[in-house]
Parts: structure tokens; sequence; C-alpha cells
């Protein structure tokens, strides 16, 4: 495992609300980029009444959609093969009760990515996980990309688009 640090990845960590029928999107610090419980945390002090959940573009390799929930955050990520070199995927597949897939890294170009965790856990938003599978399936897009596939799905592009903006993205 590479053990990335916060200094070596690429990428952008998104806060989503939904409240009063509007979305709000705020950058995350890029420490949930590298740790879960820096996202979770994140994301659970935003206290809003509405529908809260994260989006994280790890290197333009994979995404993590994290919602938190009473019992605990309901959890997606793009490709599970990531838990060879992030340290994020790995929190993410341990959350999910997963191993980290026993792959060796001359094999890994082979090796059909495939995700692991909740494809309905925007369904309620308005993003069934069938239309969820499609985006994760589609293996020719970066990850930033079917981040904003979800955002245009859902109806906050232009919101999360301002925001990538002003982080330079």
């Amino acid at each position: 495992m590479a053990g990335e640090g916060n200094d070596d990845l690429d990428g952008f960590a998104v806060a989503v609300v939904r409240e009063d029928g509007a979305w709000t999107v705020t950058a995350m610090d890029d420490s949930a980029l590298s740790s879960l419980a820096d996202a979770e945390r994140s994301l659970r002090e935003m206290r809003s009444a509405g529908a809260v959940f994260g989006l994280l573009d790890v290197d333009d390799e994979f995404f993590v959609v994290i919602r938190p929930a009473p019992t605990g955050s309901r959890l997606l990520l793009s490709d599970a093969t990531a838990g060879l070199d992030y340290d994020i995927a790995v929190d993410v597949l341990d959350a999910l009760n997963v191993e980290v897939p026993d792959i060796d890294a001359d094999e890994l170009d082979d090796v059909e990515p495939w995700e692991e965790g909740d494809l309905g856990l925007l369904a309620d938003l308005g993003l069934p996980d069938s239309v969820m599978n499609v985006i994760v399936s589609d293996t020719d897009l970066y990850a930033d990309e079917q981040i904003g596939m979800i955002a245009a799905r859902l109806g906050f592009a232009d919101e999360l688009s301002r925001v990538l903006d002003k982080l330079g993205h």
C-alpha cells in the first residue's frame, strides 16, 4: 500500500447539502481525501436538517460517496482495487467489512475495477441505484467526470462547478 499522504493527493472533497429544496456545495479540508474519519467528522459537523453527503475525488482515480447516518455512514467506493494504493480506500473497505482485494500489483492493469458499498445511498434524492451503477461502471470516465454526472443528475452541477473553479479544478 502506498500510504498516500495529503500532499501527494490530487482531487477534491466537497460536502453537499440539500435543504428546503436548495443545494449547497462547500469544499472540505484536504484531509478528507486521505482519512475517512476526517471526512465523516467534517460532514457530521454540517448540522443540517436536510440531506448531507460527501463526494471525494481521489487522484482522479476513484471516488467515494459518504452519507452520514445515525447508525453509521452509508458508503460507496467506485473502485475496490484502489485499496491496494490508497489509505482512504482501505478505510472505506474496512468500514464496509470488505477485505482489500488480493491482486498482484503487476496484474492490476488487467483487472476490471468494481465498486463496493451502497449504490442506492442517494436514491431518495433522485439518483436510483441503477443509474449510479451505470455511472460507476463507466470506467472510461475519470472520477471527477463521474462526480459531475452525479451532480448533473441530482441538479447541483452549477454549484459544484463554482466550488471546483474556486479550488482550481
